[in-house]
């Protein structure tokens, strides 16, 4: 099946382009480049940074192509949630499915690729820290959710209307993800609890902006509560195989670790 992306930059996606990708150069605030990519489109795989009034715009720009299902990678989004996030992907579901077409969700847990943000700060300091506590994830492979959704993307028959819950077959702490790099690193990688003023200012020195470090601090506390507390078998219902686990991801991401 042929495949296009919309991008604001070709220059970052010259792999895909390489790979046979069509590239398509537009930007989600701007109606008519999404219509002119949207030419011919039967599914859209949607994977954006969750700003309501860009995604709303992608929805009605498919309306309008007559696109057959979209497949919405989305979290454990809720409308009175502390995180503005995720009340935005509530807006779009929301928005989503008042607009008629046939759709899938996909909500993640925690993506395993996450923790590569931490290679620069183990390589100086031999230590991560976070304001998720002992919490316990249920960390997904992105490659995984990738696989998943273009797999419904593919055939879309009978995934209308449903939600997929994607993780991992486990659940690990930051503390097991210390154990693990350890072993990969051949040297003592050391986890500290942080608190959430700790956390957002480590971030915001780290160049993150302001704001979405507060959103992340927010995310990691709720973890330390359990809201990441899950795992389910929809990674394996839907490829026929098992989701990666961490030490599977560990081992393949040796080098950046390294």
């Amino acid at each position: 099946m042929p495949v296009r992306v919309l991008v604001r930059d070709p220059k970052k996606v010259m792999a895909l382009a390489d790979a046979g990708v069509e590239i398509a150069v537009g930007d989600l605030d701007a109606s008519a480049s999404i219509d002119e990519a949207m030419v011919g489109v039967t599914s859209v795989i949607l994977v954006s940074s969750a700003v309501p009034a860009q995604e709303l715009n992608l929805v009605c720009s498919a309306v309008r192509a007559g696109v057959e299902h979209v497949v919405k990678a989305t979290s454990k989004a809720s409308a009175d949630s502390p995180i503005a996030r995720r009340r935005g992907q509530t807006e779009i579901e929301a928005g989503l499915a008042a607009s008629g077409l046939p759709h899938t969700l996909l909500r993640s847990n925690a993506y395993m690729q996450n923790t590569l943000m931490l290679a620069p700060v183990i390589a100086k300091t031999s230590s991560f820290g976070s304001s998720a506590g002992k919490g316990l994830v249920g960390m997904v492979d992105a490659r995984d959710v990738a696989a998943v959704a273009a797999e419904i993307a593919a055939s879309p028959a009978g995934h209308a209307g449903k939600t997929y819950w994607l993780s991992g077959p486990q659940l690990i702490s930051n503390y097991d993800v210390a154990g693990l790099l350890s072993k990969l690193l051949g040297r003592t990688i050391t986890y500290r609890e942080l608190t959430f003023d700790e956390n957002k200012s480590a971030m915001v020195s780290a160049g993150v902006p302001e704001a979405i470090a507060e959103q992340n601090a927010q995310a990691f506390s709720l973890t330390a509560e359990g809201d990441a507390e899950w795992t389910s078998e929809d990674v394996e219902l839907i490829l026929g195989r098992p989701a990666r686990s961490y030490q599977q991801f560990v081992a393949d991401y040796a080098r950046a670790f390294s």
